[in-house]
């Protein structure tokens, strides 16, 4: 599903953060990517996601090389990968309810007939009842923002999950609860995962198999 190659990536050319990365999640497989602080997980996560153009190296996502990232990504590529980030407060527009932010790509890639649908299948899937949706992101908890983004990442049925640091800032029930919502996902439609984190246990009871990264060099199981 997903297949990184010799990718060289950062913030500035002259001190990339990673070095020649090579990195592959199968079809319908989990992998755990993890390391310390500052080895580059979260730059290798975006490039994967198709969100930071890698300095060097290749992309595939089923297959097929990734041309273009961000917006010049083509649409059919994009939509293809679901992403909920560490930190929902800085992933969500603080000017839009939840009900919106889970719709968000809905309506950005012309599909706003869904939403309804969307919506009823999936706030309560996440854990989003009451008057919740009408809510800003001001107005709810970190768990239940970041309930509001695992939701989004979700909406568009995405092939490949790519979960950064998802539970870092969550309590230990909310963590259990997003990471089931996640795996009956997976169980439902064979989607992959690429779940990136610093908790070793976590990991290896989520994924199939995980990965180290260390500072500046190569994947490696």
């Amino acid at each position: 599903m997903l297949e990184l190659r010799a990718v060289t990536a950062g913030y500035d050319r002259r001190t990339p953060v990673l070095r020649d990365v090579d990195l592959t999640v199968a079809d319908g497989e989990a992998v755990g990517l993890l390391g310390p602080s500052g080895c580059g997980k979260s730059t290798l996560a975006r490039v994967a996601a198709l969100l930071h153009r890698p300095d060097a190296g290749e992309v595939r996502l089923a297959g097929t090389p990734v041309p273009g990232f961000r917006h010049r990504a083509p649409r059919a590529l994009r939509t293809t990968v679901g992403v909920v980030f560490q930190q929902p407060r800085q992933a969500a527009d603080p000017r839009l309810t939840l009900r919106d932010l889970i719709a968000e790509p809905l309506r950005a890639t012309g599909r706003a007939a869904e939403v309804a649908d969307r919506l009823a299948e999936l706030a309560p899937t996440v854990g989003l009842g009451g008057d919740l949706l009408t809510r800003g992101p001001h107005e709810v908890s970190d768990g239940q923002l970041q309930r509001a983004c695992v939701a989004r990442a979700l909406v568009l049925r995405p092939r490949l999950l790519i979960c950064d640091e998802m539970t870092a800032m969550l309590d230990a029930s909310t963590t259990a609860a997003l990471v089931g919502v996640v795996e009956d996902y997976r169980a439902a439609t064979g989607a992959a995962l690429l779940a990136v984190g610093h908790d070793r246990v976590l990991l290896d009871r989520w994924c199939d198999r995980v990965t180290h990264l260390a500072s500046g060099s190569s994947a490696r199981a």
